[in-house]
């Protein structure tokens, strides 16, 4: 299957466009829609998000990963093999954090060209085509690479607000895993204490748990800890232990 992670929006051609190319390129794939509200030109959010929603993949998934603010300019188009499956998008940091956490890794530049390449929307020209080749079992011509380092160089785990869901749960790049029994969370003068589920807070009542894809998550019970804490995406946050 193909997976889509972007921030194109739904509104607008672009992710019609590029459903489009992959319908004739690799007709009878599953393309699947996991993300198009990744905070816009927000890298670094996405770097985090992806390799947390990934891991539910199987084997030979083709992610396709347009969060690309420098389209067009110097940046090189990467494929990266890890852990068994294939990322293709932009050298800008995007990947970065999906390399971290694999336990196998080999990162390619993309030489192949299209016969025809809009400066503006490599999504479409460039790296949805390459997805179709992959998933197809053909590989196209590139070149071993070393993947760019983002500036700064970001930690494994990031204590902010990467993400916000429709319910107004805020998503962060830190992994619960890494933190200790009992940890609470202090956003602003706000101390949240971990809960399992929601209905085991009263309503209204603001809490962090493990959410589905493993990451650290802000709450409210029937409530929006967006507008209850007052949070915006890159608003950091501290761990007390």
């Amino acid at each position: 299957m193909i997976v889509l992670f972007t921030d194109f929006g739904l509104a607008g051609p672009y992710v019609g466009q590029l459903h489009a190319v992959l319908a004739q390129q690799a007709p009878g794939v599953p393309v699947i829609d996991l993300f198009h509200d990744v905070p816009v030109h927000d890298i670094r959010a996405g770097a985090y998000l992806l390799p947390a929603y990934a891991r539910g993949f199987p084997p030979g998934t083709v992610f396709v990963c347009v969060v690309d603010p420098g389209v067009g300019g110097t940046r090189r188009p990467l494929m990266l093999h890890a852990d068994q499956r294939w990322y293709v998008g932009p050298d800008n940091g995007l990947l970065q954090m999906v390399v971290h956490r694999a336990r196998e890794s080999e990162t390619q530049e993309i030489l192949w060209r299209p016969d025809s390449l809009s400066a503006s929307f490599h999504g479409r020209d460039l790296f949805a085509p390459v997805a179709a080749m992959l998933v197809r079992g053909q590989q196209p011509e590139s070149a071993k690479a070393t993947m760019s380092p983002s500036e700064p160089d970001w930690p494994d785990d990031l204590p902010e607000i990467v993400y916000f869901d429709r319910f107004g749960n805020a998503l962060t790049g830190l992994r619960a895993s890494m933190l200790k029994p009992g940890a609470r969370v202090q956003v602003g003068e706000h101390i949240l204490a971990k809960s399992t589920t929601f209905e085991s807070m009263p309503r209204g009542h603001a809490f962090w748990y493990e959410n589905s894809n493993g990451l650290v998550e802000l709450a409210i019970n029937q409530g929006r800890a967006a507008d209850v804490l007052q949070l915006t995406v890159g608003a950091r946050f501290a761990v007390l232990e």
